[in-house]
């Protein structure tokens, strides 16, 4: 069925009626106060198990932590989804306030909690893991029993929450605030940060040149503000790092991600060997642009002409059909979220930069954040968007606890969807013109999570070192980047990115530190993943949401090696899984040698 007039804007309304104004909101957060108020008293009560009715409660502490889990993303998706359609809503920013001192409250019950879960001795802990209520939460229980070892005291952790909320949480939020007043002018117009980037994929070199030098000027005039926000960021986190006796920034994000650092470690390596075809694809690309080496404003340029614009009915029916090539699952899915106005894409200055998709828990359903301008990228980010929410979809059954996958098996489904949607438009091609340009997005995006996003991890772990002794100023910070842009891309570019540590919304993000590499690993890994789909074809659905299912339930590594029989700390599936991407970067050169 062909969709017709898909509306470019979410609806909300379905949630809380009345937008940041919602009465019933306000009282959904009240009741949700008093819920945690309860938990809290359950967790300051809960005794040791002894006893079969020790038990029980736990069992009971354990319903009421999943509920809370539930409502608070519920109320949390609600807010992020009201600050960014409309960055001057005021109410949204008061309503972010209060969700985020409701979320430190109940992280310091959850320290407390879980310092008395470390505290059960081994057998009984044994004991009740085996219980048939718990058994499936097992692992997150173990988990969080095992970090919790590693931290401080109840009170001082409880401590570095409450004070996360008006100091770690607070600059980023306030980069937020700051980033989402910035406008670009163009042209009469004043322009959202967003809205002038989509601009940086233009064919026109000079609309490039000179969006790419107005954003610069606008990240230099915040420079000094930008630089604190970072420093502090950081410095909030190894002073905390500090007092629990860790030496490595590596250490959290690691965990976060359930990954081990010989994973990361050989999947840098197997992409440092490997980028030979991707330097080539550069030169080429500069060649056909006509210059002597890219700039940084032309790396995410198309190569081609007359290059398809697609209206957002187009786009929604591409994606629809090609993901119906992999699946019927995922593809009624995909029709019903934009039949059901899940999606806000609508071009409009006053929304937040980037794009993101959020779950709804308790209603079953997610929400995904984009600005549309009808580029092949902007398909290709809506696809990959698309793809989160098929993730959470596939997850609906799964017990709360369970449902809390790491960014990196996350970013797994979101490229594993781009991909469905990137090969089967190459395959269509019916020129080879046409064919090059859609090759060339695909090869683009290898170039992004290759080299783009290997340049962040290798300026930030520089930058982690460096604070280590003081404040980094906003000048050794811009020295920094372009250093790892430069060992990253190879000196294949002629122009750099010095202030894009202030420009990338990632380097500010609290929830999750290094919040780059994962990027990189879920498109490698769902490369791999791809790969067994090709080759297996009919029923492979099946075993996709069989993997998702189990995407927070386990290690990366055994979730590999469960559903793909893969070791991630050898080289055979990273090489295995690069292999595509340079056979597009190979067939990219070969289709361009004349």
């Amino acid at each position: 069925m062909t969709l017709q007039g898909v509306n470019e804007t979410w609806d909300l309304e379905t949630f809380f009626k009345g937008g940041s104004g919602s009465p019933e909101f306000t009282a959904y957060i009240g009741k949700l106060s008093q819920s945690l108020h309860a938990f809290k008293e359950m967790t300051d009560a809960f005794q040791l198990p002894k006893t079969a009715e020790d038990e029980e409660e736990l069992v009971r502490i354990l319903s009421k932590f999943e509920e809370i889990v539930v409502k608070i993303q519920q109320a949390g998706a609600f807010v992020i989804c009201l600050q960014s359609q409309n960055t001057n809503d005021q109410k949204a920013n008061e309503h972010k306030a209060r969700i985020s001192r409701l979320n430190a409250d109940f992280k310091s019950a959850l320290v407390t909690f879980d310092h008395k879960l470390a505290r059960i001795d081994d057998a009984v802990w044994k004991k009740l893991l085996n219980r048939k209520d718990l058994q499936e939460i097992a692992y997150i229980l173990q988990e969080r029993r095992e970090r919790i070892a590693e931290k401080l005291s109840a009170d001082q952790e409880t401590l570095i929450e409450g004070l996360a909320v008006d100091g770690y949480h607070a600059w980023g939020d306030l980069y937020n605030t700051i980033v989402g007043k910035i406008t670009i002018p163009y042209e009469d117009k004043q322009l959202s940060v967003g809205q002038a980037e989509n601009l940086l994929s233009s064919q026109n070199r000079s609309v490039r040149k000179t969006v790419w030098e107005r954003l610069n000027k606008a990240w230099e005039r915040e420079e000094d503000i930008f630089s604190s926000t970072l420093n502090h960021l950081a410095g909030f986190r190894l002073q905390t790092y500090k007092a629990r006796g860790w030496d490595n920034a590596l250490k959290e994000p690691l965990a976060i991600n359930r990954m081990k650092k010989e994973t990361l470690d050989v999947m840098w390596q197997v992409i440092t060997d490997h980028k030979k075809p991707f330097v080539n694809y550069l030169h080429r690309k500069a060649s056909l642009l006509g210059v002597d080496q890219l700039n940084w404003y032309d790396v995410e340029t198309p190569v081609g002409e007359n290059v398809k614009e697609y209206s957002y009915d187009e786009a929604a029916n591409l994606i629809v059909s090609q993901f119906a090539t992999f699946g019927q699952k995922l593809s009624a899915f995909t029709e019903k979220a934009f039949r059901d106005r899940w999606i806000e894409a609508e071009d409009r200055s006053g929304k937040r930069v980037g794009g993101f998709c959020t779950s709804f828990p308790e209603s079953g359903e997610s929400r995904i954040f984009m600005t549309y301008s009808g580029s092949a990228s902007n398909v290709a980010t809506l696809a990959h968007e698309l793809g989160h929410a098929f993730h959470q979809e596939a997850m609906l059954n799964v017990r709360p606890l369970n449902r809390g996958y790491a960014m990196n098996v996350a970013e797994t489904a979101s490229t594993f969807a781009e991909m469905i949607v990137a090969d089967a438009t190459v395959k269509q091609a019916e020129t080879k013109e046409q064919k090059l340009v859609l090759l060339e997005d695909k090869v683009q995006r290898s170039v992004a999570f290759f080299m783009n996003i290997h340049a962040r991890f290798l300026f930030e772990t520089a930058f982690y070192e460096e604070r280590k002794q003081g404040i980094v100023p906003a000048d050794r910070l811009n020295e920094l980047m372009i250093e790892a842009q430069q060992e990253a891309f190879c000196g294949a570019l002629g122009e750099y990115h010095p202030h894009f540590w202030a420009s990338k919304l990632h380097f500010h993000i609290t929830r999750v530190p290094f919040y780059h590499f994962p990027y990189t690993f879920g498109y490698l890994f769902s490369l791999g993943i791809y790969a067994s789909a090709l080759q297996e074809k009919a029923g492979f659905e099946e075993k996709y949401m069989a993997l998702l299912h189990d995407t927070a339930s386990m290690t990366v590594e055994d979730l590999a090696m469960k559903h793909l029989g893969a070791d991630l700390t050898k080289r055979d599936f990273w090489e295995h899984a690069i292999s595509l991407a340079v056979q597009d970067a190979e067939e990219f050169l070969q289709l361009t040698e004349s």
